[in-house]
């Protein structure tokens, strides 16, 4: 058996080797350094294009998070309203705050369903809720629909808080990932769409809530000759060297999104002609050749097989769903894995209030994430997509028996 296909394994060349060298060489080995700067300053201009965005490196996009909704007043006795589907941290944070998580339902795509969004805020609006922030999560590096949820939430006077953690270089209708909203987290963990091993970035145009931020992930030490605090603060800042990692990374940003999206179209053109499967958030492609996803960083390409007989405990035509899928990619050493379990079903949620339909529940079940990553060579990405092929056509045959 050869190496095993890995999900998303972290895009590491000799650029980034010469980077880092030269921030070790520099002395620049402790948090904080001259890579933290031009990194902060190239990401913000890169999804603030030219405009007044600031940024803060962070150690992770879940300390972005943190430090935003701090800085939007989540604490207890208010509430933040976001997505049911979603990886943990994003709920998480709003628990390091106090703030008790609403979860809202997804659409087709799995983002956040906008209309029940709007119709969750408004119902506790009515009730007399206290809500600090919506939260959206653009999720395996699709953009949420901003220009529906914008300008409601604008409307009703909502601070937006965008989790891009999984969105870099993915872009919608008034922008890119990551400058929507009063503030915006990026995630740089290692199977990002690009990486600083861990690591995560702050985005706002709002100079107080950046300030307020930087302060307090330096264990909000007060600009006095020793050491001083008045407020507890966090070790939230990222190290000059995984900066220079980060940046040569951010070189090389639009190549590593051009080969997962070329990953994601073949797999597209391989279950083409299966009934009930699926890339999700994958349009038909249209009379001018575009399929949907152009601006998406195609970060994961999920499929989702929710034709006949597909239930929300995972069966798809003929019992050919994820649990399935999985335990045939993995005795091929094939890492796939299902969709974000929803929070609402998470026993640490198990008492949170939810807006639900069934759509976040549905794609839970009948969802998995293929390996993306642009580190995969043509062999692998035909090794998955074998295994694939496999399993779908003897589906399609056991379904065409009388």
């Amino acid at each position: 058996m050869s190496d095993r296909v890995l999900l998303s394994q972290a895009h590491v060349t000799e650029l980034e080797e010469e980077y880092v060298l030269r921030a070790l060489r520099s002395g620049w080995v402790a948090p904080l350094g001259p890579e933290v700067d031009a990194f902060e300053a190239e990401v913000a201009a890169r999804v603030g294009d030219g405009g007044e965005m600031g940024a803060l490196a962070l150690a992770s996009g879940t300390a972005a998070l943190h430090l935003a909704l701090e800085g939007m007043g989540a604490r207890p006795g208010r509430c933040v309203v976001l997505p049911s589907m979603t990886f943990a941290a994003s709920a998480n944070a709003v628990a390091y705050t106090g703030a008790e998580p609403v979860f809202v339902d997804s659409g087709d795509d799995a983002n956040v369903s906008p209309a029940l969004l709007v119709e969750a805020v408004d119902t506790l609006l009515d009730e007399g809720v206290d809500i600090a922030a919506v939260m959206t999560v653009d999720l395996f590096g699709r953009a949420c629909d901003y220009a529906a949820i914008a300008p409601a939430l604008a409307e009703r006077g909502i601070p937006l808080l965008e989790d891009a953690a999984e969105a870099l270089g993915a872009t919608t209708a008034g922008g890119a990932a990551g400058s929507f909203g009063r503030a915006a987290a990026l995630s740089f963990n290692g199977n990002k769409i690009m990486t600083t091993s861990g690591g995560g970035m702050l985005l706002s145009s709002d100079p107080e809530l950046l300030a307020r931020a930087r302060y307090l992930s330096t264990q909000a030490r007060r600009p006095v000759p020793w050491y001083e605090h008045t407020e507890i603060g966090y070790n939230y800042r990222l190290s000059n060297i995984l900066a220079a990692l980060g940046r040569a990374q951010l070189v090389r940003l639009d190549d590593m999104i051009a080969r997962r999206r070329a990953i994601r179209a073949y797999y597209a053109d391989l279950v083409d002609g299966f009934d009930g499967v699926r890339i999700l958030g994958r349009a038909p492609g249209g009379p001018d050749g575009a399929t949907g996803d152009e601006g998406d960083n195609c970060w994961l390409t999920c499929l989702v097989i929710d034709g006949p007989g597909c239930t929300t405990d995972g069966l798809g035509p003929d019992g050919l769903g994820p649990d399935a899928l999985i335990a045939r990619f993995g005795e091929a050493g094939i890492e796939a894995r299902h969709l974000w379990k929803p929070m609402h079903l998470q026993p640490v949620f198990a008492d949170s209030r939810a807006f639900l339909d069934g759509t976040s529940e549905r794609l839970f079940g009948s969802g998995i994430t293929l390996p993306s990553g642009s580190a995969l060579t043509d062999a692998e990405v035909e090794r998955v997509g074998g295994v694939l092929q496999s399993a779908l056509s003897a589906s399609r045959e056991r379904r065409a028996q009388p």
